[in-house]
């Protein structure tokens, strides 16, 4: 069986990219907390240093689909995080974390979907394809948590 077979069962495939969004954390140096239900857009927190949390929502997406997040319970802010993995059969797995910021200016990728009219409940959106993936390169996991790791503009004592 080959290692990076992803055309599997789509809910396994989201099961383990949340383990591997929360290994990649622990990794990285910080500390995690699951959460038992995940009714609040929250898939779990984790904690850079004595007092810097963050909200992390993890999505899977394989081979470039749209990913959306409802407004409900994904609103914009700064310490939310949604942490992306990408399946590309044969591949490993890409590894993004994009601050929730983004989605407040729209662009190609970024998308406002507010369902005007609609019985569509609002939501953010992703809009994915292999041309638009080098402008996700500045969301690197990598990348990314090195900056959480020395950002000093979001601690407990500013809620």
């Amino acid at each position: 069986m080959r290692r990076y077979q992803w055309s599997r069962n789509q809910f396994k495939l989201d099961r383990y990219a949340e383990y591997f969004v929360k290994m990649e954390f622990i990794l990285s140096g910080f500390d995690v907390y699951s959460n038992e239900v995940d009714n609040q857009g929250i898939d779990f927190i984790v904690r850079a240093g004595t007092n810097k949390y963050y909200d992390i929502q993890v999505k899977s997406v394989r081979n470039y689909n749209n990913i959306y997040f409802p407004k409900d319970k994904f609103s914009p802010r700064e310490n939310l995080y949604a942490a992306v993995v990408l399946f590309i059969e044969s591949e490993p797995p890409f590894l993004y974390l994009i601050p929730s910021l983004v989605w407040n200016n729209p662009d190609d990728i970024f998308i406002n979907l507010d369902y005007e009219g609609l019985s569509n409940k609002p939501e953010w959106g992703m809009n994915l394809s292999r041309e638009k993936l080098p402008l996700l390169e500045q969301y690197i996991f990598t990348e990314i948590v090195e900056e959480l790791k020395n950002n000093d503009l979001y601690t407990l004592a500013n809620e």
